[in-house]
């Protein structure tokens, strides 16, 4: 398509920011807008697996995100009575077998290599620019401000505005909360940090993996629990109630725990999308990322997904002669991927939070690695 076209993307977190850059370096004239006073990202860590690795190769991120981030050569699954291990993975033969590394890293670390990215392919990048309501390829602000574009984009999180033209339907909540912190290591966690991986139990497991150097631990607390749906990542945690969550488990779990009250801790109900028939409407508006199949996260493929999408985006953009054929080409190459990460992920909290934890991995592993998702390559696939 001829490479006069604009694009109109909303929201600027992961997605929205690979998409913007991948399309400016295609030659595309790309506007994003943030509704956050200024950009930046909040939240705490992110798994980036090979698959969505190699697509942020494709816009010359690859290695820039893999310098920010940790390359665990490690990992392992625990039993949450005893802390026996379960099952041990091996990350060390990551690049070899796939072409790209598994990296871990802080979530404004790598939005901010990706806004580097973006600023640098000439992206018009505009914060404070909350949307509101949208018709057809126009996104409305908050103040009435009306900003078009001949492509229009909702990489606006799973509370998309932008996918209320597809459906009327909220998230909803999956029956799942978590507690999130980071904490610094010390020489009590130490042996932890150096053998990142998740205990796992009865409606329950806890995630560590490291950021920043392997300075800092991301901790993240599962349960499945009733009568909680706020999902904002600033609602403050009671360390009282989490300690209950988790009383009877293991010395690993029970160190991780008063590490994480020490710090601040925040606690969140984890709500995500059913799948959409189509992605595309009237051929100039699209969704991708969390607005197009918000998941939970137990196959760590929320944000590597995004980056898919936002790669297959711009070059099915550019292989088409309209933007009604990009669109279409986008949705073919990508829709029933990640409609298959949605619902596997659900399953694999399932596999990890069962009511026999000794069974786990007795029948061999099926996680994001076993399924074949990081031998996917958006850089390749077929548009």
């Amino acid at each position: 398509m001829s490479r006069s076209e604009t694009f109109l993307i909303v929201g600027g977190g992961i997605g929205g920011l690979t998409s913007a850059a991948a399309l400016a370096q295609q030659g595309f004239k790309v506007t994003l807008l943030e509704a956050a006073p200024e950009f930046g990202e909040i939240g705490a860590g992110l798994t980036i697996t090979p698959n969505a690795m190699k697509g942020l190769d494709f816009i010359g991120a690859c290695e820039r995100v893999a310098a920010a981030g940790v390359e665990p050569g490690k990992q392992r699954f625990t039993h949450w009575q005893d802390g026996r291990t379960l099952v041990s993975v091996d990350r060390s033969t990551q690049r070899e077998k796939y072409g790209a590394p598994y990296i871990t890293i802080h979530r404004a670390d790598i939005h901010e290599v990706l806004l580097e990215v973006a600023r640098e392919a000439g992206v018009d990048l505009r914060a404070n620019s909350p949307v509101v309501a949208s018709e057809g390829t126009t996104a409305i602000l908050a103040d009435g401000t009306r900003i078009s574009a001949e492509v229009l984009i909702g990489a606006d999180g799973v509370k998309s505005v932008i996918r209320q033209r597809f459906e009327a339907e909220p998230p909803y909540f999956t029956g799942h909360v978590a507690w999130r912190c980071l904490v610094p290591v010390t020489p009590e966690i130490q042996d932890l940090s150096d053998w990142p991986g998740i205990i796992i139990g009865p409606g329950g497991m806890i995630a560590r993996y490291n950021v920043r150097g392997s300075t800092i631990l991301n901790l993240v607390f599962f349960r499945r629990q009733d009568g909680w749906t706020d999902d904002g990542w600033a609602i403050a945690a009671d360390p009282d109630e989490m300690r209950g969550a988790y009383a009877g488990w293991c010395d690993d779990a029970q160190r991780l725990i008063e590490a994480a009250c020490q710090q601040k801790m925040y606690k969140w109900a984890i709500n995500a999308r059913r799948p959409l028939s189509t992605w595309v409407l009237d051929g100039n508006v699209s969704l991708l990322g969390d607005a197009a199949h918000g998941m939970t996260p137990f196959l760590g493929q929320g944000a590597t997904s995004s980056i898919e999408d936002g790669i297959v985006l711009a070059r099915a953009m550019a292989a088409s002669a309209t933007a009604a054929e990009g669109l279409a080409r986008y949705e073919k190459a990508r829709h029933e991927r990640a409609t298959f990460i949605q619902l596997e992920s659900n399953t694999n909290a399932d596999r990890m939070q069962g009511q026999d934890t000794d069974l786990f991995g007795i029948e061999g592993m099926k996680d994001e690695e076993s399924l074949g998702l990081f031998t996917y390559d958006p850089r390749t696939v077929e548009v």
